[in-house]
């Protein structure tokens, strides 16, 4: 027990995972991969998986840390959100309560996983009746846009993601709705930085598929905005505009070459706003 446990989630966009794996294998100290046994999205469709993906993970695999969980993870009565949260939770079941249960998505790139596995260390204790002390522990995302031909529209303000949780009552994803710790950890998020066809599947079929309003809206003002335009254009949230305000942009042709060339000292949170949100937590679950 009280080991770092990290799961992902194996759908259409399966081949991410070869990005979002590494950057944690180290400092994990064991990976579990949920795949559909018939191979189906949260909403129900079906998806083709190359079985060189295998081969790939049994060579990437060197320290015999990963572990695939099939079972039955779509139910028709269920809305997409609804499968989202029920896998996630039979995931972290599957993971062992009593750990830390460290969910990445595929379209998530972790910079410095030791760092954040460091942070998760400090709140061991929480994992002792956890269900009675449920806590949850967050990062930052780099929300990625749009690729160009050299590089990639990002949104200049990072959002919170919750990323570990040491007793997994999801209430939408990987949120539980119960204390919030934040720390200063950043992840890429790959997000609707996709192909316009791979975009479009991921609407179909991810767990926010009917919360967008006006995705030909949408489509329209991602399809047309470029390095050339940005600046003039805000509100660029596929749910709620504004929560995206602005973007920016980064040349490189990798993520690394990408994120090498963001001022990540900028995007990153300070100590202080991070101390401040801590606390507010702390006070507002202080007598709950």
């Amino acid at each position: 027990m009280k080991k770092i446990h990290v799961g992902f989630l194996l759908s259409y966009d399966y081949d991410k995972l070869k990005k979002s794996i590494p950057p944690v294998y180290k400092s994990a100290d064991r990976i579990f991969i949920a795949m559909d046994k018939e191979l189906r999205t949260w909403s129900g469709e079906y998806f083709t998986l190359d079985p060189s993906f295998f081969e790939w993970l049994k060579d990437f695999d060197s320290e015999n840390k990963i572990e695939i969980y099939e079972d039955d993870f779509y139910v028709p009565e269920l809305k997409a959100i609804e499968n989202d949260n029920r896998e996630r939770e039979m995931l972290s079941k599957k993971m062992g309560i009593g750990n830390w249960l460290v969910q990445v998505d595929s379209d998530e790139y972790f910079f410095n996983f030791e760092s954040f596995v460091k942070d998760l260390r400090k709140y061991d204790k929480y994992l002792d009746n956890p269900e009675k002390k449920n806590i949850q522990i967050a990062a930052f995302l780099i929300n990625l846009y749009k690729y160009s031909d050299d590089g990639i529209l990002y949104v200049k303000a990072p959002t919170r993601g919750v990323m570990a949780t040491n007793y997994p009552n999801y209430k939408v994803a990987r949120n539980t709705r119960k204390r919030i710790v934040y720390t200063q950890n950043l992840l890429l998020h790959e997000s609707i930085a996709r192909t316009e066809e791979e975009l479009l599947l991921k609407f179909e079929n991810w767990g926010h598929n009917i919360d967008i309003k006006d995705k030909d809206a949408f489509m329209e003002k991602w399809r047309t905005t470029n390095k050339s335009n940005y600046e003039q254009r805000e509100d660029f949230f596929y749910i709620e505009p504004e929560k995206w305000k602005h973007l920016d942009y980064a040349q490189g042709k990798t993520l690394e070459e990408i994120a090498g060339n963001m001022d990540l000292k900028a995007i990153m949170p300070s100590k202080t706003f991070i101390a401040g949100k801590n606390f507010g937590q702390w006070f507002k679950f202080l007598f709950k």
